[in-house]
């Protein structure tokens, strides 16, 4: 893919997930709120930031009160995330099935449910599905002053994704 279809692509995203990723609470309310399960839509993985099937479920953008998002991200088997890094910091829980996740320079490490990633600021990492086990993990990522909370790079390749 070229450089400027790369770049078109990552600006339709961004105006697509702004209202996710930019909401917050002008007037926060001093009760509980309750955001009823299924009552936003799923997003398809973008084929340019993912590789494979991936589904993604958000559950709650970044308010005043606390500057992070969740979302829960579903990966068929083989499916992965292209590297990225978040500005500050993404927290990984993984809720179901078998996945990898790797940081720039270091060797893919097997996740499981029940276990939790902490991925701090800046550091460039992947994560996804085993190669034949779906995985879902509910992701908890912190917002940076403008409302950004990753930064997308290339994708992983079949080489580094097999070489464990």
């Amino acid at each position: 893919m070229s450089v400027p279809s790369l770049k078109t692509l990552l600006c339709a995203v961004t105006v697509f997930i702004t209202p996710f990723a930019f909401a917050s609470e002008e007037n926060p309310s001093p009760e509980q709120r309750i955001s009823v399960a299924g009552s936003q839509a799923s997003i398809a993985g973008p084929e340019q930031l993912f590789t494979g099937a991936a589904r993604i479920d958000p559950l709650f953008p970044g308010t005043n009160a606390i500057n992070a998002s969740g979302a829960y991200v579903t990966f068929e088997p083989g499916a992965r995330s292209a590297w990225h890094t978040h500005p500050r910091g993404q927290h990984i829980i993984v809720t179901q099935g078998v996945g990898l996740t790797q940081e720039w320079g270091k060797p893919i490490q097997q996740i499981k449910a029940g276990d939790v990633v902490w991925c701090p600021p800046g550091v460039k990492h992947w994560h996804g599905a085993a190669k034949k086990t779906a995985m879902t993990h509910l992701v908890v990522t912190g917002q940076d002053e403008e409302g950004k909370n990753v930064s997308w790079m290339e994708k992983v390749s079949d080489e580094q994704y097999h070489s464990h």
